[in-house]
């Protein structure tokens, strides 16, 4: 569709290649809480990590859309309720060629929008109130389209698995420092709270990281689908260098587990150096170059 840069790779190659690192994703984590498990409380510790983990992974396939849905405090748009938001996603997703999604809104100042859902049938896509508010209606089409291209290469399932994932990872083992250092029976039966201390560092990290290294390929990916959806790469050019802008202003109030999913990192105004370290997205300047090397065909 473009006249210049590399073809795209194929869409089911995209998404067999995901559903590899889902399946990964997910014996890595079941393997971290066993282990966990292990250390804190030996065999039967290791049992209690495995059924954590089962629980853990099973409910973040079927559940981690509703997870990120309230997480973002969105709502449920009808047809009517955003003039012509139904139509313009409508139109896009036949351009794709997938089920057009559920559409939520969420109050937030800050303009972004994430896609969630296990599959493309289950898809939801979320734009905040203030993407609508301070964007072109082009931008928001480019940025529609950027999450379109993440339902079709089905990269929403191991994203939101990912979030949940680091969430639930994080939970465990704030519990179990807490349960170490203050919890009841023997000292003997406590176990050491320096140990749980360093699980409650390193858990979440190792979580992070995971989430961190599927992430950033990911966006450059949905970008140059989402321009080819569209067929031209300037709007959601634009639309990524006003939606990053803001943010650099406006933080929004998400988890950090969830803040992957969307379009631009939402924490980016709490940003630090060293956070860079752990950036979930490629720098902005980056992808707007790319896209601008593709030029559309006229």
């Amino acid at each position: 569709m473009f006249s210049t840069a590399p073809a795209p790779r194929r869409v089911g190659t995209h998404a067999a290649s995901n559903i590899t690192k889902t399946v990964v994703l997910l014996a890595s984590i079941g393997g971290l809480l066993v282990a966990v498990g292990q250390l804190l409380g030996g065999g039967s510790g290791a049992v209690i990590g495995l059924v954590l983990g089962l629980v853990v992974v099973g409910g973040s396939y079927w559940f981690s859309d509703r997870l990120a849905l309230r997480s973002a405090h969105a709502h449920p748009v009808e047809p009517g309720d955003v003039r012509g938001l139904h139509e313009m996603v409508d139109e896009l997703s036949r351009r794709a060629g997938i089920p057009m999604p559920r559409l939520y809104l969420s109050e937030s100042p800050q303009p972004n929008a994430f896609a969630t859902g296990r599959n493309p049938k289950n898809a939801a896509v979320v734009l905040t109130t203030g993407l609508l508010q301070v964007c072109s209606a082009d931008e928001v089409r480019g940025v529609v389209a950027h999450e379109l291209a993440h339902i079709k290469h089905r990269d929403i399932l191991i994203g939101s698995i990912a979030a949940a994932v680091a969430t639930g990872i994080s939970f465990v083992a704030n519990m179990a420092m807490w349960q170490g250092m203050f919890g009841g029976g023997d000292d003997e039966d406590r176990p050491n709270p320096a140990v749980m201390l360093l699980v409650a560092l390193v858990a979440p990290i190792a979580a992070t990281i995971l989430q961190m290294a599927l992430s950033r390929a990911r966006e450059f990916e949905a970008d140059r689908g989402g321009a080819e959806i569209l067929g031209d790469p300037e709007p959601l050019a634009r639309a990524l260098f006003r939606i990053d802008a803001i943010a650099n202003r406006t933080p929004m109030d998400v988890t950090p587990a969830q803040s992957g999913a969307y379009i631009v990192n939402p924490l980016t105004g709490r940003r630090r150096d060293m956070a860079r370290l752990f950036l979930t997205h490629p720098p902005v300047e980056d992808r707007i170059a790319r896209l601008r090397v593709l030029a559309p065909v006229r």
